[in-house]
């Protein structure tokens, strides 16, 4: 970990849009400051920031800066006396462009069964891996085709229900906003009629036809080695034989709700394939009905891998039904969305454990005159309602975002990206526009307006991760990380021995560590990286 001195201002480090809102958050005792234009080397405005606060989760006292008033387009930086200064930054009219392309790009290098080459990946291409056939679990006789899909984090585990939820968000991102995925990633498959963003869910998508038992429409939990490799194994010098879980309840909901999406969104592209992802969905679904009381699922005795253990199906159920009646018009799929709504989970929440959110957008977005009166008003105010408590956490806090300290728990960059994507979708149905401020708030944490002045995204921004945990960027002996990855941000908990080492007594927002060896803050993963692709592709519209 860089013992590098922690710059007293701190920006996001890609930048801001023309319009709205700037600012830049201080942690030193001066109160003025400069804009600069590093181009030319003159002052462009002068300021003062505001009053002074103890910030509880950052352990700082911090002052805020405005310098909204700065409209030319340029690169910047922010200075304070001789020698303090911020990191540079641009402001344009899509600031977010090459990040959210980035972003997007991460999830190619994400992609297992196929080798990446240079064309695409540049200096992280790596050979085919994980070609071999799966073995069923107490079925040791079976063996069936599992290759492609994406590695699910920074080990080369392929998961169902995580992988439901970064597709789900990829295709909400384009369906809401469009016009932010015209530009090619690229991808080999980029061909200039289909979106690339729909031909890399593709991949995964693909992969995930091969996790449903045929036989009974249930979908496997996940698809993973007994245990993990070690951490410098390069994807293709993973050998070891492959194992489908046993069939889960919240596998095969998330499947099903996934599924019907992809059925509406890829119709217009190519009708048999979305055919062939609704029948899926349609036989998941008959699972589901045949199986009211799954039990959740845990790690048979000898898989170590990462279990993604879920006990309540009823949000992955609540979202397949959505789904399906969004797609099909069927009375029995609303029906079963009547009765599900009514069952204690949350209806907003837009993670991989807790899907209820995706039901409550699906059902939303299929419009008022498709729905029950009553509960498409109650689930619309609640949903506006959650984001208005989002916004009110952000104005108490210094950095501006909706997390509290407790909130900084394994992965709190997912929490940060699916707040900021509630808050964007909170724009979209009421037309207020300052949930989407305070989303862009959300990330210009992500990219080093935060305590460590650090970007959360590997190759994006003057101070990015550098050493995060994942398999293929320490074992590719390549200096820079693979780009684009979303990491896993500060956990209070301390739940790796690097961190319970280096990092006791830290504030929460502190208790992170860029290091290959926590895994607790600095691993990646394509659920981490999907929300922040749909909050960029709002700002990139």
């Amino acid at each position: 970990m860089s013992e590098r001195r922690l710059r007293t201002i701190t920006v996001n480090q890609i930048g801001y849009p023309v319009g709205g809102e700037k600012i830049a958050v201080f942690t030193g005792a001066g109160h003025d400051f400069q804009v600069v234009d590093v181009d030319h080397g003159n002052v462009v405005f002068e300021g003062q920031t505001g009053t002074p606060r103890f910030d509880e989760a950052s352990g700082v006292t911090v002052h805020t800066g405005d310098f909204s008033e700065v409209h030319a387009v340029g690169r910047y930086r922010i200075e304070q006396g001789e020698g303090i200064a911020s990191a540079s930054f641009i402001i344009s009219d899509k600031p977010y462009h090459e990040l959210q392309q980035g972003l997007l790009k991460a999830f190619y290098y994400y992609r297992c069964g196929v080798e990446l080459t240079e064309e695409y990946a540049g200096d992280w291409k790596h050979k085919a891996c994980h070609t071999a056939e799966g073995i069923v679990y107490g079925e040791t006789e079976r063996r069936l085709d599992c290759s492609g899909g994406w590695h699910d984090a920074g080990d080369y585990g392929k998961y169902s229900g995580p992988g439901a939820k970064a597709i789900a968000d990829l295709l909400l991102a384009y369906e809401l906003y469009p016009s932010a995925f015209v530009s090619a990633i690229p991808i080999p498959e980029s061909g200039g009629i289909t979106p690339d963003v729909l031909l890399e869910c593709k991949v995964e998508l693909d992969w995930l036809f091969k996790m449903q038992d045929y036989r009974t429409g249930g979908v496997y939990h996940k698809l993973t080695t007994l245990s993990f490799p070690d951490l410098d194994v390069m994807p293709e010098a993973d050998t070891a034989d492959l194992y489908f879980s046993p069939v889960s309840a919240t596998a095969t909901g998330d499947f099903a709700g996934v599924m019907a999406m992809a059925a509406r969104i890829y119709e217009p592209f190519d009708s048999a394939y979305a055919k062939k992802c609704l029948d899926a969905a349609t036989l998941a679904w008959e699972w589901l009905v045949q199986h009211p009381d799954a039990p959740g699922f845990i790690n048979p005795p000898e898989i170590s891998t990462g279990e993604y253990g879920d006990g309540n199906d009823k949000d992955e159920r609540y979202w397949a039904a959505a789904e399906l009646y969004r797609t099909t018009g069927k009375e029995e799929y609303h029906q079963a969305v009547l009765q599900l709504v009514q069952l204690s989970f949350s209806k907003y929440s837009l993670g991989w454990a807790d899907m209820g959110g995706y039901g409550t957008l699906a059902y939303l977005l299929n419009g008022e005159d498709l729905a029950d009166r009553a509960l498409y008003a109650s689930l619309r105010e609640g949903l506006l309602a959650e984001a208005e408590r989002l916004v009110e956490q952000s104005r108490e806090d210094g950095y501006r975002i909706s997390l509290k300290e407790d909130d900084y728990i394994w992965g709190s960059n997912m929490l940060v990206m699916n707040n900021a994507m509630l808050l964007v979708v909170a724009e979209y149905f009421s037309g207020d526009s300052s949930f989407a401020d305070c989303a862009l708030d959300h990330l210009h944490y992500l990219m080093g307006r935060n305590v460590l002045d650090i970007s959360y995204v590997t190759g994006f921004g003057d101070h990015p991760v550098m050493h995060p945990h994942h398999r293929p960027s320490v074992g590719d002996h390549v200096v820079d990380p693979v780009p684009g990855l979303v990491s896993g941000g500060p956990d209070r908990g301390l739940h790796d021995e690097y961190v319970v080492e280096h990092l006791h007594g830290k504030p929460a927002a502190q208790c992170f560590a860029d290091h290959e060896l926590s895994y607790s803050t600095n691993e990646v993963t394509i659920y981490w990286n999907s929300p922040a692709v749909f909050v960029t592709a709002r700002f990139n519209q």
